[in-house]
């Protein structure tokens, strides 16, 4: 059946009260699924042990060790919990290079202790000259090099711009203070960990593709650095030193911002002097939730995180959750009906609020929670050929990184960004140490076409001058919901697993009681409506393959996904857990 199909077919949906329908379609998919094989879960073996850590005044918690140590260094001296984010932020670009950047972008959500709460968007934008049909073939079909590994696949930086104006509002240190460390970092070197080798091995082909890019990531016989081995980066120190000394004039404007557009310009990349001059991060209202009394707090449009994380979330608020357990079969088929949904939505409404009406509010609303409710049948699962996206009358291989931070006044910060794949696009500006996002995949190419990571987009993401592309990252902070006092920050990298791995780590440790350090490692399951099929991480639950099967789910085994680096604090005696997901190499500090 043609994946377009749900996108195009509009005016035959069945209207209700709510002003929501569904198509009703054959039975062919269903009865394929459930004649699947079994699938083989592997036992369970995470690839590292999480970094735990537990204190009653601060915490840090990311995927990279030297930027936690950083950022804690910032908490202990006295800055608060934006401070530390920046210096982190910028840290990064150094020592993690394969997420970490000052090339891509992000989103930053704030809790401040006076309740106040501050959703900071640093996503790229479009070049001026970006056209509809820029990342297409000329026979007009998506050309995956073009939106991934080319000089047309990078929107506009955001994340010096971000980090920058989330310092000067939010924060205590001066410029030069937050971007010291990463300087130090980039010209005096550090030592490389297992970590960043084996990312070198990874990406190689990827990164050896560009001769700048293999100059800088590789020594000069080609070879990987070798743990122990000191990297250093003197491109990458002076672009620093220069946004230390010019704010933000630094990057968008003067030499670094030259670089970036006559390296464009030569390789057929549309990025200019004027985009870069014209960028500006934005403030937003945080979208607000509930779930079983607390308040859920995330990204606004152009990320689809925060709508979507409290729009499944209200859902399941419906069901006796506890009462069934974590990944047992009914829990686990009424997520992944409650999953499809949602990403049926993401792909037909969500897209820059800037640009493109989105109905926040509505797909918000607990009231769309009871309605989805009385849609999902217990017994069988809906084929994702059957859902059609709820309609309304009048109408991220996946590296990014998240981190999550609290400081001794009770500020949170959660923030995620992300060049896109594995060091984005694999270009590095020469002369600057900047490696560029290939976030322009983000965009819907052509709608009903899925992008990189399988998701389906509509006319809402499509490619405009200065439109942010649609992004899934979900930073996301729980409120108690009288006290105001925060619970839960988490967040995580994973693509289009991002929400889903989310709701998952709120589940686990609202609904089922768990510790922080298991919400954060149990077996993930993923549904994205296309394709059709539940992903289960190792060491799922094996006892709900046939009853899912039976209920007509195709399972598909995974490997591991997202890294949700997350901070609890208990509500009764203040103590403060952090834990840097088993499924990368991070780190959790604290006191």
């Amino acid at each position: 059946m043609n994946r377009t199909f749900v996108i195009c077919l509009v005016g035959v949906l069945a209207w209700t009260p709510w002003g929501i329908g569904s198509i009703a379609l054959g039975q062919e998919a269903a009865e394929a699924e459930a004649a699947t094989p079994a699938p083989i879960i592997e036992p369970e073996h995470l690839p590292n042990p999480a970094s735990v850590a537990r204190g009653d005044q601060m915490m840090v918690v990311g995927s990279d060790p030297i930027g936690v140590e950083e950022a804690y260094k910032v908490l202990e001296s006295g800055g608060n919990a934006v401070d530390a984010a920046v210096v982190m932020g910028f840290v990064m670009a150094v020592t993690y290079p394969r997420a970490g950047n000052l090339g891509g972008g992000g989103f930053m959500l704030i809790s401040e202790n006076s309740h106040r709460t501050y959703a900071l968007d640093y996503r790229e934008r479009a070049p001026i000259d970006a056209t509809t049909d820029l990342l297409l073939d000329d026979n007009g079909e998506p050309d995956r090099n073009k939106a991934l590994f080319s000089h047309l696949s990078s929107g506009v930086p955001g994340t010096p711009a971000g980090l920058l104006l989330a310092l000067s509002k939010y924060g205590t240190l001066t410029r030069q203070q937050a971007l010291a460390p990463a300087i130090r970092l980039a010209e005096e070197g550090f030592e490389v960990d297992q970590q960043f080798h084996d990312s070198l091995i990874k990406g190689a082909i990827h990164l050896k593709r560009w001769p700048e890019t293999a100059r800088i990531f590789f020594k000069e016989d080609g070879e990987v650095y070798e743990v122990g081995e000191v990297f250093k980066q003197p491109d990458l120190a002076a672009t620093l030193k220069r946004i230390s000394l010019q704010g933000r004039a630094g990057f968008y404007q003067g030499p670094t911002a030259e670089a970036i557009a006559k390296q464009m310009k030569e390789n057929g990349g549309l990025i200019n002097l004027l985009d870069l001059n014209a960028y500006q991060p934005a403030l937003r209202k945080p979208v607000r939730g509930s779930y079983r009394g607390y308040e859920v707090l995330s990204m606004p449009p152009p990320s689809s995180g925060g709508v979507h994380v409290i729009q499944i979330l209200n859902t399941l608020e419906e069901y006796p959750i506890q009462k069934w357990g974590a990944n047992q079969t009914e829990t686990t088929h009424v997520m992944a009906e409650a999953m499809k949904i949602a990403y049926a939505d993401r792909a037909w409404y969500m897209g820059d609020a800037d640009f493109e009406r989105v109905p926040v509010q509505r797909l918000t609303d607990e009231r769309l929670g009871r309605v989805l409710k009385a849609k999902i049948s217990l017994k069988k699962a809906k084929p994702s050929s059957e859902i059609a996206p709820t309609r309304f009358r009048g109408y991220e291989y996946p590296s990014t990184t998240h981190f999550s931070i609290i400081d001794k006044e009770g500020r949170a910060v959660s923030n995620t960004y992300t060049l896109n794949f594995s060091f984005g696009s694999g270009i590095v500006v020469a002369g600057t140490g900047v490696l560029m996002n290939n976030q322009m995949d983000d965009f819907t190419s052509k709608p009903g076409e899925p992008n990189a990571y399988g998701l389906i987009g509509s006319k809402a993401n499509a490619i405009e001058p200065k439109k942010r592309m649609l992004s899934s990252m979900s930073p996301t902070i729980l409120r108690d919901g009288r006290s105001k006092k925060v619970v839960l920050v988490t967040g995580s990298p994973g693509g289009s697993r991002i929400i889903t791995t989310v709701v998952q780590v709120i589940e686990n440790f609202v609904d089922h009681g768990m510790s922080l350090e298991d919400a954060v490692s149990a077996p993930r399951m993923h549904h994205q409506w296309m394709p059709d099929q539940i992903e289960l991480e190792p060491g799922y639950n094996p006892e709900v393959v046939a009853p899912l099967q039976e209920k007509g789910h195709t399972l598909q085994p995974s490997r591991y996904w997202g890294a949700a680096n997350s901070i609890a604090v208990d509500a009764k005696s203040g103590v403060i857990t952090g834990v840097a997901d088993p499924r990368r190499r991070g780190l959790a500090k604290g006191k």
